[in-house]
């Protein structure tokens, strides 16, 4: 259907790849993938028929029906549901048609237009356009809305219910869950699955590649490969090729020992919960893919934080919202050192916003907040990435902005650092402007990173970023000491970060007591129903119940709940004294490493290390008990039910 042969695109003198030849048949579902500059979007340009190959031929269809997304939708008045609308442009022409047909008395012509647009869907038009802006986070009042009257993220998702609604052969999307939420990635995912053409997808979202294409066309080094499968298999068969590279053993062996290590401990502390199970089954795919990743450009990490108060941030019967509109009430909500926490909701739930609260960036419009005298906040959000300075550079933005400590350390310090962020060479004396929306959001998080925070608030940390940076910061995160409170669509990065789920719903917040397979169907159960119980329903629960039943149910949650909390505490203690009495066990075991300590002269001192290990050792073995006994009382107690 579609036909690359020998083909080569450039940008400048510069080939982005050459000699590339390949085919992509009626009805296959391609992700292209590649760093950011590969080529991906020129590729995309070619298929639109707005660049020609600088070598080779590309060939399609004669009449092929192609849709993609603008990358904002205009700024006019028509009504959002005549905008959307206008994507079947079939349907366009042929109202103008009837339309404009008149009373010139021509009755079997204009029968054969009704009868044309009856058969292409013409009357369920409306509600298509209707289904396509509800999946993806419009309210029925939405539709009425003049374009111009929305934000530039919600135009784009006019932009892809525009593409969607036309019943195209051949639809390409371009990072389309970009601005999207979970809910509406979920949606989005379900809708890909049944159109019936030939999809071409960029993104950078793995689950969702792993879940809509089954063939993946990578652009590498000047070339384009293409593999059968999703992005596991193409990632699994990818890792094959690099093992064979020597010079790229080393780090995979690095990446594979720091994984291993990290399952291990984390798996030596989880509980039997299922969002914990599902964690330790993601980090052992991590370890498994770690290798494909082996020749990433980027590799930084956490700091560790100066402090660690406990608790570092609480926030007490807090009401948050905006103008004066309170959006999550009751908020009691305490952050501890190693809390991993993410939040789940509907687009307009509030997360957001709870964020921003958190941040300390918006007032609380009711309760309290208190923060540790020591608190440190990074906190990551999309309007940072547009606040930029676009005259200034990188290093100019790290010596404003960054951490005390590499904001004044030598260049040559700061340049190695940005390095493992992408930019490198002259790149970091070029101005941002002309920076992509990934390259800046990796800056921001540059400075982020370079001021050791203790305490991480991530809006949507991976939006405009590529796989390979995706992962680096996975791999960070994994043994960042402080606190994270995050949202975001990326459901790799929160099954493998996340310990805790809360749900934002209902002007609420609670925990959810699942993983996000248990989410989506609680989205798709809660679609079909009044879903006022929540999702604290146990897992398996079909819905149905009377309003008496959720109620007396809900009751016996909280009384749940209120007896396992010292159960739980008892094992955030312990884990706390687990981890100090390693840290101190490995302090001794260091010094007793030093062989100067076995002079003559140091006698004494040697003695005082001995005796620091034991006191660790004793320490650590006191505080495994205590673990094991506190997870075995609270695994009986959860077995045993309400």
């Amino acid at each position: 259907m579609l036909n690359f042969k020998d083909l080569t695109l450039r940008r400048g003198p510069r080939p982005l790849f050459e000699h590339a030849t390949f085919s992509i048949a009626r009805g296959d579902r391609v992700g292209v993938v590649g760093a950011n500059g590969a080529g991906k979007s020129s590729l995309f340009a070619l298929v639109r028929g707005e660049l020609a190959p600088d070598a080779g031929d590309y060939e399609e269809p004669r009449g092929l029906v192609k849709a993609s997304v603008a990358q904002e939708a205009e700024a006019d008045e028509r009504a959002a549901i005549d905008f959307v609308q206008a994507g079947d442009r079939e349907l366009v022409a042929l109202t103008a048609s009837i339309a404009g047909h008149g009373g010139d008395g021509d009755g079997l012509s204009l029968a054969r237009l009704h009868q044309q647009f009856d058969s292409i869907g013409g009357y369920t038009a409306l509600a298509r356009a209707g289904a396509l802006m509800d999946g993806l986070g419009f309210t029925a009042q939405d539709q009425r809305k003049p374009v111009s009257s929305f934000s530039g993220g919600w135009r784009v998702r006019l932009a892809l219910a525009q593409a969607l609604m036309c019943r195209s052969d051949v639809l390409l999307l371009d990072e389309p869950t970009n601005h999207l939420d979970l809910d509406a990635v979920l949606w989005l995912e379900n809708w890909l699955r049944s159109y019936p053409g030939t999809l071409l997808i960029v993104s950078h979202d793995r689950e969702f590649l792993d879940r809509v294409v089954g063939r993946i066309v990578s652009i590498e080094n000047g070339a384009i490969a293409v593999y059968s499968g999703n992005y596991t298999s193409f990632e699994h068969e990818r890792a094959a090729r690099l093992a064979e590279r020597s010079a790229a053993a080393a780090r995979q062996e690095r990446e594979r020992r720091h994984i291993q290590d990290f399952i291990a401990r984390f798996r030596a502390k989880a509980s039997k919960a299922r969002q914990a199970q599902s964690r330790i089954k993601s980090l052992e795919r991590m370890e498994a893919i770690a290798v494909a990743h082996a020749d990433s450009p980027f590799e930084f990490s956490f700091a560790e934080p100066r402090k660690l108060p406990r608790p570092l941030l609480s926030v007490t019967r807090a009401s948050v919202g905006y103008d004066g509109r309170a959006v999550v009430d009751n908020v009691s909500l305490s952050v501890q050192p190693g809390d991993r926490i993410a939040l789940l909701g509907r687009n307009g739930a509030g997360k957001s916003t709870l964020t921003r609260a958190l941040a300390g960036a918006a007032p609380l419009l009711g309760g309290q907040r208190m923060e540790a005298a020591e608190l440190a906040i990074g906190y990551f959000a999309q309007h940072q990435v547009e606040q930029l300075d676009g005259e200034e550079s990188p290093l100019w933005h790290l010596a404003k902005f960054g951490g005390a400590e590499l904001a004044t350390a030598p260049e040559a310090e700061q340049r190695n650092f940005l390095g493992g962020f992408g930019f490198s060479g002259e790149r970091v004396f070029e101005p941002v402007r002309p920076f992509s929306g990934g390259e800046r959001a990796r800056l921001v998080l540059a400075l982020l990173v370079s001021r050791r925070p203790n305490l991480l608030l991530l809006d949507e940390p991976t939006n405009h970023l590529d796989l390979e940076m995706r992962h680096a910061l996975s791999v960070a995160l994994q043994d960042y000491a402080g606190a994270i409170v995050m949202v975001s669509h990326d459901r790799h990065l929160v099954r493998l970060v996340a310990d805790t789920l809360l749900l934002v719903a209902d002007g609420r917040v609670r925990e959810f007591d699942g993983d996000l397979d248990d989410y989506a169907a609680w989205l798709t159960r809660s679609e079909a129903a009044d879903d006022s119980a929540g999702p604290l329903r146990p897992a398996g629960d079909k819905g149905g119940e009377s309003r008496e039943a959720a109620r007396d149910r809900r009751r016996e949650d909280a009384a749940r709940r209120a007896r396992l909390s010292p159960l739980r505490q008892a094992i955030a203690r312990a884990e706390r004294a687990m981890d100090e009495a390693s840290a101190r066990l490995k302090t001794a075991e260091a010094r007793l490493a030093d062989s100067a300590l076995y002079a003559a002269g140091a006698k004494g001192e040697l003695e005082q290390v001995l005796g620091a290990q034991r006191d660790a050792k004793a320490a650590l073995a006191a505080a495994e008990e205590a673990w094991l006994t506190a997870s075995a009382e609270l695994e009986a107690d959860q077995a045993s039910g309400p």
